[in-house]
């Protein structure tokens, strides 16, 4: 069983961390209920991405598991979507990183390694897939926090699922909370449990730990 622990001290999840690098998104505008709730099926492309991104955020975000939507799209910038090829059955979460014209809802525009991750083939160019949102994530930063911790720890694979497994009072000024992964590379599949003790009041964190379980 492989772990990995850090104490970190009075840590503010929204700055500056000295051993990885986790963005927290601010989510603008109401994601209608049907589309945070339900998967839609559609299709994917692939790109290599660009420079400058209508949310500001690099397409080299998430390892490159990121992702272009429609400018009239439901899905915000910064959100987390599951995408599934409805071929091969593979998934990948992927972050949305820019806006592209003219794409209707239900279509994605990848980048290229997640759509080869995915198993679409370039010269295709176009894979059937089914999105489905994450608004527990989304809503739940330190799962998002761990979440980031966790692709960093395991380079070279994927995170395809994800589970709140508890909340505990430890005392006054220290809650923890604890979430699994489920993490995919070409040779195997793993679980990964997290776990985060942070202060209530201050909003900054006591320490964390993942582990493969």
């Amino acid at each position: 069983m492989n772990s990995h622990y850090f104490n970190t001290p009075q840590v503010n999840p929204s700055g500056y961390h000295p051993y990885i690098s986790y963005p927290f998104y601010n989510y603008r505008g109401y994601v209608p209920y049907y589309y945070r709730q339900q998967p839609v099926r559609g299709q994917a492309t692939w790109t290599e991405g660009g420079q400058v991104t209508q949310c500001g955020i690099p397409w080299s975000e998430n390892h490159y598991m990121t992702a272009a939507v429609g400018e009239n799209s439901p899905y915000q910038c910064g959100q987390t979507l599951k995408v599934r090829n409805l071929a091969s059955q593979r998934e990948v979460l992927v972050t949305i990183v820019d806006k592209v014209p003219g794409y209707p809802p239900n279509k994605i525009n990848l980048h290229r390694q997640a759509f080869q991750t995915l198993g679409g083939s370039l010269d295709a160019g176009v894979i059937n897939i089914e999105i489905t949102p994450s608004p527990e994530l989304e809503q739940e930063k330190w799962g998002k926090y761990l979440l980031e911790v966790t692709q960093t720890a395991y380079p070279g694979y994927n995170v395809i699922e994800y589970n709140s497994v508890g909340k505990t009072q430890l005392s006054a000024t220290q809650i923890k909370e604890t979430y699994e992964y489920i993490l995919t590379s070409p040779q195997e599949r793993i679980k990964v449990r997290g776990n985060v003790v942070y202060n209530p009041e201050t909003d900054r964190v006591i320490s964390f730990d993942i582990k493969e379980v």
